[in-house]
């Protein structure tokens, strides 16, 4: 009875065109599920969306849809696909018959299909129950099971506020916002004894009341992971990006005590992408969210400990020993290091934009912003992949989208797979030889002054969105010069180390650096921050892992 009491609101939604099959299906969960999970069904997509967005608003969970593959109007994929928008953690089932089990096959990818049925299923003691028990169980074990949810107070064009809600959205943490302006935010400030002076208010599960939180606080409060559980690691992966994660899974699963620290959101860059459709074994895309939580969850089933809200400030070699400070003083210490670090977008040197970032100027892709744009004319600053991304992204909701590029087109920077997009895209436009002058706004972006770096003409045009994407400088400064370091900043390893013929200052061992070891034996570098790296998630990823082999051969020299 304890599951039941737990799943009490939790509902498996069932969605068929055919009212007899609805149905048979309805009576089959009911009988076997029914007196601990609410059994809902649907005959159409539509209708079937229209109760999951009810069942939100209410704040009811669904564990597991099973829609029809062949329903008019709205196939059972093309449904699944914009459930996963409102319950992405429910566990989803297409029902096929034999003919378009190629078609359920094809779904893995485009809706991450957790299994497909052939129909008919009886009978369901044998076909239809042993795979619902599986997925109910992987759901009730996820992060998706019943939770009081973290509440967050706040103003809509508050730095501040913008950047909680981003922290919590990057770690995965689900949270509901509420205005400072609505009834119901006002009563929670109420109920906190604020005035609404300081902003952010985050209420946590335990009813805890957080004023402006700074990152550790808050992580610490919602349930991440801040301090390491031991002093002395094999492997200590710092920065949380590809790389790092992509280092974490391979050195725990092959027995490395390994460790990573990440000073604010998993996922790095690449994290906050809104659809990378150039990754290995994703034909139709992967957000760099779903991307990140699968190598999250990925690294902790092999037994990575993830550290979250973590700054490093320093790193020392102590004879065989290698340390890595915090910035609150404490230390761990490892036989090795990855520095996985990645790049930060540089800064619109724009006069107007340091005031108000976070209140319409935004780096990177600010998923959460996006539905805000609804209706919008939106501006994206860069020409690269992820500024492309990112305009694919927001044309879902803006009303237009400009890109301004420096250059004299895309070709340099951008994939040719994402300029036929945007070429395509009826409210994209590329408007190039532009850089942004100066942001003007009281409180919030309200115009922008263009200029035309041909012609030198200046234009002032309305915008209250603009997101930048202008290059990126490695986050390395902490290191100071304990590891080799070129003009930008970017760690320098392994040939490029003896580009002379000669080992690097200090290199006190009887062989050359290995390909990604730094200039410092037992620390190693991988992705973005390496010097001349690829820049691309995929080559992030194998340095990741190429990086943990070389780890293992330092390990048995040393």
């Amino acid at each position: 009875m304890a599951q039941a009491a737990e799943t009490a609101r939790t509902v498996i939604l069932t969605v068929d065109d055919d009212p007899g099959v609805s149905r048979a299906v309805a009576r089959d969960l009911r009988r076997r599920y029914g007196g601990s999970y609410r059994v809902v069904r649907a005959e159409s997509g539509e209708s079937a969306l229209a109760a999951l967005r009810e069942l939100k608003l209410r704040g009811d969970l669904v564990a597991v849809i099973l829609a029809d593959y062949r329903m008019p109007r709205m196939n059972g994929i093309e449904f699944l696909e914009q459930a996963l928008d409102v319950y992405p953690g429910a566990r989803r089932v297409l029902l096929t018959a034999y003919a378009d089990t190629h078609a359920a096959i094809d779904a893995i990818n485009v809706v991450d299909l957790d299994h497909y049925l052939l129909k008919p299923w009886d009978p369901p003691e044998e076909k239809l129950y042993p795979v619902l028990d599986d997925l109910l169980q992987a759901w009730r074990s996820s992060a998706y099971k019943p939770v009081p949810s973290t509440k967050v107070v706040g103003h809509r064009w508050s730095a501040r506020s913008s950047a909680v809600r981003e922290f919590l959205a990057r770690n995965q943490v689900p949270y509901r916002w509420y205005s400072v302006d609505e009834p119901e935010g006002r009563r929670l400030l109420a109920a906190a004894g604020q005035d609404g002076q300081r902003l952010p208010l985050v209420v946590t599960p335990d009813g805890t009341a957080l004023v402006a939180p700074e990152a550790p606080e808050l992580a610490a409060r919602v349930g991440l992971a801040t301090t390491p559980a031991a002093d002395f690691y094999d492997l200590v992966v710092i920065g949380g990006g590809p790389a790092g994660l992509g280092a974490a899974v391979y050195g725990a699963s092959e027995g490395l005590r390994t460790v990573l620290v990440e000073r604010s959101a998993t996922g790095g860059q690449a994290g906050q992408s809104s659809r990378i459709e150039n990754y290995l074994g994703f034909p139709d895309g992967v957000s760099g969210a779903q991307l990140t939580d699968r190598a999250r969850r990925q690294a902790a089933k092999f037994g990575a400990e993830l550290l979250t809200a973590r700054e490093v400030t320093g790193l020392e070699a102590n004879g065989a020993a290698r340390i890595v400070r915090f910035a609150d003083g404490s230390a761990i210490a490892a036989h090795s290091v990855i520095l996985a670090t990645g790049v930060q977008y540089r800064q619109l040197p724009a006069a107007g934009c340091a005031d108000l970032t976070g209140c319409g100027v935004f780096y990177g892709s600010a998923l959460t912003e996006a539905a805000s744009c609804e209706g919008q004319d939106v501006y994206i600053v860069g020409g690269a992949n992820s500024a492309g991304q990112a305009a694919m992204y927001l044309s879902r909701f803006a009303k237009s989208v400009t890109l301004l590029v420096r250059g004299p087109d895309l070709s340099a920077s951008m994939s040719h797979y994402l300029i036929q997009q945007i070429e395509d895209a009826p409210n994209i436009s590329v408007r190039c030889h532009t850089v942004v002058d100066e942001a003007h706004g009281t409180g919030r972006l309200e115009e922008l002054t263009l200029r035309h770096t041909v012609s030198g003409e200046r234009e002032r045009v309305g915008a209250r969105w603009m997101f930048v994407f202008i290059g990126a400088a490695p986050l390395t400064d902490w290191l100071g010069e304990t590891v080799l370091r070129d003009e930008r900043g970017f760690i320098l390893a392994g040939p490029d180390l003896t580009a002379d013929g000669r080992p690097p200052a200090g290199w006190e061992l009887d062989r050359p650096p290995y390909h990604l070891e730094t200039s410092v034996p037992g620390v190693f570098v991988a992705g973005d921050a390496r010097a001349e790296s690829a820049k691309r998630v995929a080559s992030a990823v194998g340095e990741g892992a190429m990086a943990v082999m070389l780890v293992h051969r330092y390990l048995e020299q040393s």
